[in-house]
């Protein structure tokens, strides 16, 4: 007999919403063009299916178009947004980050787990240390993140086994771990510590310490991180002097968040 919760799933599904968003996903920094053709050849769609997707985002103002090349368009940041104003509980955050920021001169975010890629929730940069430029909303791979490595960390174990099986593991420094076993281990010993720590894995020169966010039922929703220039402060003042205040900020923050009786959802 089929199982009765993927009968609910086959008949409430949409297809044409999951359809859609996969053409909205297509785009990214690589590809911020895009025709009919190669977007069908990135989500695997049909050709017809793709380009009456991408017309109805068209008509939305989501998308537009140039000579038959389509691009998203700010409009888009509105789903994105919708989800951060929808919690609000990260606002509370921001006072503790504020505070850590102060007392660091460095940078600090949180970040949730979604898929294989951490996102941004909240950010209080200082001193530009990344090429890379971070906001609310920005996605980085999980596996050269110290916030993606504390969240991957405290995965259930099932959800950790999936997760392996779905990365590719890539060079972004020399120093990325790119061996499953390798990542695996140094997980087991994130778990252990209850933080982690990262030198140049996600890019040259950056260093970033990280420690979990959790909810009243003790369970693990999110990171924070201090991100520092790797040349700026050797080990032992990451270990002796930010360690204790971010693990402070991570537990301040853990208790505002379990006060809220949004923090059951995220």
């Amino acid at each position: 007999m089929e199982n009765s919760n993927n009968s609910i799933k086959n008949v409430d599904f949409i297809q044409s919403l999951e359809r859609g968003l996969s053409v909205i996903q297509a785009f990214s920094q690589e590809y911020p063009n895009l025709t009919v053709s190669e977007a069908a050849t990135i989500t695997h769609l049909s050709r017809p299916a793709v380009r009456r997707i991408l017309l109805t985002l068209e008509s939305l103002g989501y998308v537009k178009s140039i000579n038959g090349r389509f691009s998203l368009t700010a409009r888009v940041l509105s789903l994105g947004y919708a989800y951060i104003s929808s919690k609000k509980i990260w606002e509370g955050a921001h006072h503790h980050m504020k505070s850590l920021v102060e007392k660091t001169d460095e940078s600090t975010s949180i970040s949730v787990l979604d898929g294989t890629e951490i996102i941004y929730v909240a950010r209080i940069p200082t001193k530009r240390i990344m090429t890379i430029s971070l906001d609310v909303g920005s996605r980085l791979p999980a596996y050269a993140t110290s916030m993606g490595q504390v969240l991957l960390a405290h995965l259930p174990p099932s959800e950790l086994e999936d997760y392996l099986h779905k990365v590719n593991l890539n060079y972004l420094t020399e120093k990325t771990i790119i061996d499953k076993s390798d990542l695996l281990e140094q997980l087991n010993e994130i778990r252990a510590k209850g933080w982690g720590f990262i030198e140049q894995q996600l890019e040259e020169g950056l260093s970033s310490i990280a420690a979990p966010i959790k909810n009243a039922e003790g369970k693990v929703i999110a990171a924070i991180n201090i991100s520092t220039h790797a040349g700026r402060f050797n080990n032992d003042t990451i270990y002796n002097s930010f360690l204790p205040l971010l693990l402070q900020t991570a537990e301040q923050i853990s208790h505002e968040l379990s006060k809220s009786h949004h923090v059951s959802y995220l």
